[in-house]
């Protein structure tokens, strides 16, 4: 692979948003709800990485270090399978790690890649939200 992991800056807010449009699983029904604002937070508290590759953006991820949940993780469909949402999903677990939480929190749509993903990873179902996404717990043992 010839990008890498990097912290979003606040330029890469219309391409992380335009990306996270482009998924296939895990869609915005109303485009809406995520917003650069809120973008926007992740990024000025350093909580929000992207997958660089020359200049384009490939992947996102974001944690939120006040509550120990991992808020986005989305690769371009066309770079699915490459180890981007990998080297992602690490950062994010990383910091929330780095910031004193010992179980990781995060939500996903049922019957999807992501919700496998996340079972053979090691996580556990820990409830619904009330959106009926899957929420998904890790223990994590300190460092």
């Amino acid at each position: 692979m010839t990008g890498r992991v990097r912290q979003a800056i606040e330029a890469d807010i219309p391409e992380m948003m335009t990306l996270r449009l482009s998924v296939r699983e895990n869609r915005l029904l109303d485009p809406s709800q995520v917003t650069a604002e809120d973008c926007r937070r992740y990024v000025t508290r350093g909580n929000m990485w992207v997958w660089d590759e020359n200049g384009t953006l490939l992947g996102i991820s974001a944690a939120n270090g006040d509550t120990g949940w991992i808020w986005a993780l989305f690769v371009r469909p066309e770079h699915e399978g490459r180890g981007i949402g990998r080297a992602l999903y690490i950062a994010a677990c990383d910091a929330l790690i780095a910031a004193g939480f010992r179980t990781l929190r995060l939500s996903t749509d049922t019957d999807t890649r992501a919700a496998r993903f996340y079972r053979a990873a090691g996580w556990r179902e820990a409830g619904r939200t009330p959106e009926g996404e899957l929420i998904f717990e890790l223990d994590v043992s300190p460092t």
